[in-house]
């Protein structure tokens, strides 16, 4: 178990290495500064026995001469200098090195925390559609705050206590072999107990933290939702199951403070063991003469800071453990590669055309279920392209695979002749906007959110932006206007201006290819026809491929593609796909039946109202 651990440890120390390189200088000023509080320490207690050896025996026994001729007036005042003087030096380097490092732990685990947070956002859609947000969210706050907080409370002064426990004992082998092989004697029957129990207590640990991932991923994933389970009455429900994982958690808790618990006193009887032994046979070589009763002094000082690591390693156990499970949680999610990267020898992609080809694409989100066969299509620079089709067809697979969210599992895509996968992924995704059917709008103002498209537009170029968006004058009417700052999500706004919003983050871009994922679904009238007359605004010009159910919305554009079972099953104009009279023609015309149907019964409902 202690190799076990061992190497764990020297993998976390390594895999942070980088990490420690830039802190160099503070950590080597704190070692320093620790390495000289050890000093002070070691020096601590010869004071005392200055004095009793010197003056109190002396003075007690009446011996005419003192192995020191001083005066001892003289030399209690020196042994209250030196007590003084040790005490401070000590103090203030303790306080230098505690301060040098837990800063240089500090920026360690900001910015650990930081290159979390980037690799997070660069893991694929495939590993993001499996982990859990709140569990990630857990790893990336609770996890790093746990290894800041054990390496300042805990791995210091566990450090000073172990380098001071090597001077000690170097000293007190020293001053007397005996005595320091009988204090020693309880080391392996410790090393023995901290290997049965530390085991128990990693094991806990290791399931507490998966405990409290699952709480915070299920608090996450009820609060993100929470319309829905307002909506649904689903309050009860969700409560009995967060309090099911928090017992759970509470468990795995108390199981792990229990192991911790009995080890410290496991540990304080070992101490006593050694403490008790060293007395009695110290004591019998004072009295046989063959030992100063100062040295005892000194000996039995050293002996209670020496077993000082032990006890706070049965103190600190329970934390330590706790850190080490969060490092190998970290470390999972960092160790984690990212399936769509930039290959070698990836450039920045110029200013793109907007020519996309699918040469014999298929794609499968799991082996030997392909979403989409051999595809084949080029789609000219400036085209219109809608994709429509029953759900499951692969309209959302294809748009993916444009914006390198995954690589098809055959085939090749290209986007003006060249393959994408030529194309660093920030260059290529540079030069795609999107708008989604539920467009994610974030909690900051108005202005910094259409910005967010092209960071470091201008603000004259926010407001052209809204405008081409149609959303320029409903944003003047905001409290503050471009400066209101919007609710989480945008949840502040109607779907229409959210909507127009995103078209305006969209329009900023510049974007020669435009993604455009049902963006007028679930809208009135009213919103439906200012987005739409925004729509084509954004796209006249540029290469869009547009995702819709409602087939009115795609009677102009330049082409349309029916996709049914991951192939084009008919492509051409509306006017083409209607005289064909096939898939799209029947689906057309059912729509505009239901659309008659429930025009007529809201009609009848107003005529009997």
């Amino acid at each position: 178990m202690l190799q076990a651990r061992t190497a764990n440890g020297v993998r976390l120390v390594r895999r942070f290495q980088p990490y420690l390189r830039p802190q160099a200088p503070l950590i080597a000023g704190g070692s320093l500064a620790l390495l000289g509080e050890i000093a002070m320490r070691l020096l601590e207690p010869w004071p005392l026995k200055v004095l009793v050896d010197y003056v109190l025996v002396p003075q007690v026994t009446g011996l005419a001469e003192r192995p020191l001729q001083l005066d001892p007036p003289l030399l209690i005042a020196v042994a209250a200098l030196m007590v003084l003087v040790v005490a401070g030096s000590r103090a203030l380097l303790a306080y230098l090195s505690t301060v040098a490092l837990a800063l240089a732990g500090n920026r360690v685990m900001i910015e650990l925390r930081a290159d979390l947070y980037r690799h997070i956002q660069r893991l694929s859609l495939s590993y993001h559609s499996k982990a859990r947000t709140g569990d990630l969210i857990n790893r990336l706050t609770g996890d790093i705050g746990r290894l800041q907080e054990v390496t300042v409370t805990a791995m210091l002064p566990l450090t000073a206590n172990l380098l001071t426990l090597v001077g000690m004992l170097a000293v007190m082998l020293w001053m007397n072999v005996q005595l320091a092989l009988l204090a020693l004697m309880v080391i392996p029957i410790f090393l023995l107990t901290m290997n049965r129990m530390g085991k128990q207590i990693r094991t806990v640990a290791r399931e507490e933290r998966k405990r409290e991932g699952a709480l915070a991923a299920s608090a996450a994933e009820t609060l993100g939702a929470i319309k829905v389970v307002q909506a649904l009455g689903l309050e009860p429900l969700l409560e009995r199951a967060f309090a099911r994982h928090n017992q759970k958690s509470l468990s795995e808790g108390v199981r792990g403070r229990r192991l911790a618990a009995g080890l410290e006193r496991r540990v304080d009887g070992l101490v006593a063991l050694g403490t008790a032994l060293v007395l009695w046979y110290g004591a019998t070589l004072v009295l046989r003469g063959d030992l100063l009763l100062g040295d005892l002094l000194v000996f039995t000082a050293y002996l209670k800071s020496a077993f000082k690591p032990m006890r706070d390693l049965s103190k600190y156990a329970g934390r330590i453990a706790k850190a080490s499970a969060s490092g190998e949680r970290v470390l999972e999610v960092l160790d984690t590669t990212p399936e769509i990267r930039d290959l070698p020898g990836a450039a920045p992609a110029p200013r793109l055309r907007g020519e996309v080809t699918f040469e014999q694409v298929s794609f499968a989100y799991t082996p030997g279920t392909p979403v989409l066969h051999d595809l084949c299509l080029t789609i000219a620079p400036g085209t219109r392209v809608a994709l429509v089709g029953p759900s499951g067809g692969g309209k959302s697979t294809l748009a993916s695979l444009l914006l390198r969210f995954y690589t098809p599992t055959a085939g090749r895509l290209l986007i003006d002749g060249r393959d994408v996968r030529a194309y660093t992924l920030a260059s290529l995704r540079r030069q795609m906007a999107v708008v989604l059917q539920e467009s994610v709008l974030f909690a900051t103002s108005v202005r910094e959110n259409i910005a967010y498209g092209a960071p470091g537009a201008s603000f004259d170029e926010v407001i052209a932006a809204a405008k081409l968006a149609n959303a320029h004058e409903f944003i003047l009417q905001l409290p503050q206007g471009y400066a209101t700052i919007l609710g989480e999500r945008g949840a502040t706004l109607s779907g229409g201006q959210r909507q127009r919003i995103a078209i305006a983050r969209a329009a900023i871009r510049r974007a020669p290819i435009i993604l455009l994922d049902e963006p007028t679904t679930g809208l009135d009238q009213a919103n439906e026809r200012a987005v739409s007359e925004a729509l084509e605004q954004l796209t006249m010009g540029r290469t869009t491929f547009m995702i819709a159910h409602d087939l009115r919305t795609v009677e102009h554009v330049d082409l349309i593609l029916y996709l049914e079972g991951g192939e084009v099953r008919e492509r051409g104009t509306h006017a083409d796909l209607l005289a064909a009279d096939g898939n799209y023609a029947a689906l057309y015309r059912m729509q505009r039946e239901e659309r008659l149907h429930s025009t007529s019964e809201e009609q009848r409902y107003v005529i009997v109202r």
